[in-house]
């Protein structure tokens, strides 16, 4: 069974193959990306329709170049994939019409994957993929998530952001110091020069009890810091960057220890954008060796949205009998759709 994936959420175009024969894991026989980070710079963010005008001139030239790049034709495809929700509505939109029109064309079922489920499956493409049940960190720029997962559609929330996603916290601490956009990597890159201990800023909810995440004091204290050392900002600012991920990182690691601890689980599988973080990764690692625990990632250039694990997700749960794709080509999308209402 040969699933194509797009993926149009946000601000990354992605289409890719996967092939599902069998019982076994799908396997991605190819994808392509394109970033709009350039487009959407000079705004300092993402505009939406400026992102939506995109996603129509990419898909289908993307997809052009997956079937090629994979030796196969549009004709072979079984089933189209597609990310329905969450994100922007009009991106959103692009991917889905476009999924249903070549499923019409085609005469082929189309099937409606909710991007976090995506994210949270995007490990099983890599080359150690994880095993059933295991206790997965969703953090990304828009999504911070403790999830207990017991197989595919099978998901329990453990804790989740009350405010600010960490990616935004990133994102939003970078653009306070004037490192651009997407600040979140910026900062990264810069915070490997600086000294993390230069600053003591807060880690929100760290001993709260509970599994919940909050980064909007942090992105506060960040803002006070950066008034405070006014002029010498410039000259701090490496080790600003350095204490603001530490701080974000302790917290996202001391949490997922605590539901690895309530679980009892011996199993942690980190997704999304964050998920490449150096720093999280080294100590997650560190910190998961000790207490005997397996952890698994995507691989580094499937942690950003992409098609791979929205075609991935999609022949998940067709392979899983979770759910069936469909030639009813009328199509709507979820803006806003939590996880936990994925059955």
């Amino acid at each position: 069974m040969l699933v194509l994936g797009i993926e149009s959420s946000c601000d990354e175009t992605g289409v890719a193959l996967v092939d599902a024969a069998g019982a076994g894991v799908p396997v991605l026989l190819s994808h392509a990306l394109h970033s709009q980070i350039d487009m959407h710079q000079a705004y300092g963010g993402v505009v939406p329709e400026l992102a939506s005008r995109d996603h129509i001139r990419r898909v289908l030239p993307l997809a052009t170049q997956v079937m090629g790049e994979a030796g196969r034709t549009l004709g072979e495809v079984d089933v189209v994939a597609y990310t329905r929700g969450p994100g922007l509505a009009g991106a959103l939109l692009v991917g889905a019409g476009v999924a249903c029109a070549l499923g019409a064309a085609l005469d082929r079922p189309v099937i409606g994957v909710h991007h976090l489920e995506g994210h949270l499956l995007s490990p099983f493409l890599s080359a150690d993929p994880p095993a059933f049940p295991f206790v997965a960190l969703l953090v990304s720029g828009g999504h911070t998530q403790l999830m207990r997962v017991d197989g595919v559609g099978r998901y329990e929330l453990l804790g989740e952001t009350i405010d600010d996603a960490a990616g935004e916290a990133f994102d939003k601490s970078a653009k306070l110091m004037g490192l651009g956009y997407p600040g979140g990597p910026a900062l990264s890159r810069l915070a490997r020069e600086g000294d993390a201990a230069a600053f003591k800023l807060p880690r929100p909810l760290l001993h709260s009890g509970d599994l919940d995440f909050s980064f909007a004091g942090l992105k506060t204290a960040v803002l006070t810091q950066a008034k405070k050392l006014g002029d010498t900002l410039e000259a701090r600012k490496a080790d600003l960057a350095a204490s603001t991920e530490a701080a974000i990182v302790e917290v996202l690691l001391k949490k997922s220890l605590a539901a690895l601890k309530q679980t009892g689980l011996k199993r942690l599988v980190v997704a999304g954008g964050v998920g490449a973080n150096w720093l999280l990764r080294t100590q997650l690692n560190e910190a998961c060796a000790r207490a005997g625990v397996r952890v698994h990632y995507p691989e580094l250039h499937l942690c950003t949205d992409n098609g791979a694990m929205i075609a991935m997700a999609g022949a998940m749960r067709l392979q899983a009998q979770m759910q069936t794709a469909s030639k009813a080509y009328a199509f709507d999308v979820k803006p806003r759709w939590p996880l936990t209402e994925v059955a």
